[in-house]
């Protein structure tokens, strides 16, 4: 990666900040809005993006019509753009506010619940759908603070921006590069981690499982931080709601497998069931996933390439290797 200048940097945290600040003067519906017109407006100007999201697509949902494929993915830029404008709003919120823009679903919580009662650490598997920033952030204020893993940004000043905000309320940011040690240290201590679970990933960090009935090569860190900590995994995600005009936490049952002993099996079975709920999630709410990511970029031995200019048309091949 070519080294970045300071000139760079200053550039982007400055449009950054021009534009988040220019959305955090507006009432938070109207920046939502906002948002979302933005997220329109970059669906037709970013060719590249759209044309991954269409593949995607295809690839997940073969059985839907090109008008249906185009009409989950305009509404999946939509949804993108709303949590910017959420995003913008984040220094302004306060616990009271949050309350207002953010239901619990009682089933939801019941899982929730039953994963505390058992005393262990939790990990909160999630995915970048809804409102993803939003749910970690609110749960902070409204419940109790948690640490999350995250990627740090490139640039500097961004990263200092960025993480001043989604720690606001008591949350703790790990960075994934070197997040082992610490991410042990809470699981073990009975505390809550969040991690997304839902990216392409190498082979030498991952396992190949199903994913939309096409092999994904997906992380095993949650796996193993699960074995090593005997932590359970709460799949959960916050998608907008229309009708209440609100997002909604949403849980599935925890994930705790037998272990069989077998370190590499109990690690693919584990992946296997958490990406099962994250596709759970994906097929109830497909407007509001993040399908411009190339989920199956890494592909097994000898597999063709799902992304390039030649690839296969068809999915049935790739299916039948799952």
């Amino acid at each position: 990666m070519a080294k970045r200048g300071k000139l760079q940097n200053n550039a982007e945290y400055l449009t950054t900040r021009l534009l988040l600040g220019a959305l955090e003067t507006l009432p938070r519906p109207v920046a939502v809005a906002a948002g979302r017109k933005f997220g329109a407006l970059t669906y037709r100007t970013l060719g590249n993006l759209r044309r991954t999201g269409e593949r995607n697509l295809q690839l997940a949902f073969p059985e839907k019509s090109e008008g249906e494929r185009e009409r989950i993915l305009q509404a999946s830029f939509a949804s993108l753009g709303r949590l910017l404008g959420e995003f913008s709003h984040l220094s302004r919120h306060t616990p009271e506010s949050l309350r207002a823009a953010v239901d619990y679903d009682e089933t939801g919580m019941s899982y929730l619940d039953e994963a505390r009662a058992t005393g262990r650490g939790i990990i909160f598997l999630t995915l970048h759908l809804g409102a993803w920033e939003l749910l970690s952030f609110a749960h902070s204020a409204i419940h109790h603070p948690l640490a999350f893993m995250v990627r740090r940004l490139d640039n500097p000043l961004l990263e200092t921006f960025v993480d001043a905000r989604r720690t606001r309320f008591g949350n703790e940011t790990i960075d994934k590069k070197s997040a082992v040690r610490r991410a042990l240290k809470v699981l073990r201590e009975g505390g809550t981690l969040g991690i997304l679970g839902d990216l392409n990933t190498q082979p030498q960090e991952g396992v190949f499982v199903p994913f939309f009935g096409i092999p994904a090569c997906t992380t095993a860190g949650i796996a193993m931080l699960t074995l090593r900590t005997d932590a359970v995994i709460v799949p959960a995600c916050a998608p907008w709601d229309e009708r209440q005009g609100k997002y909604i936490f949403q849980g599935q049952k925890m994930i705790d497998l037998e272990r069989s002993g077998d370190n590499e099996k109990d690690v693919l079975a584990i992946t296997t069931a958490c990406t099962q709920a994250i596709e759970n999630f994906v097929r109830a709410y497909p407007e509001q996933w993040l399908w411009v990511h190339k989920r199956w970029r890494t592909r097994p031995p000898g597999e063709p390439d799902l992304y390039g200019t030649r690839h296969p048309s068809g999915v049935e091949a790739v299916k039948e290797n799952a």
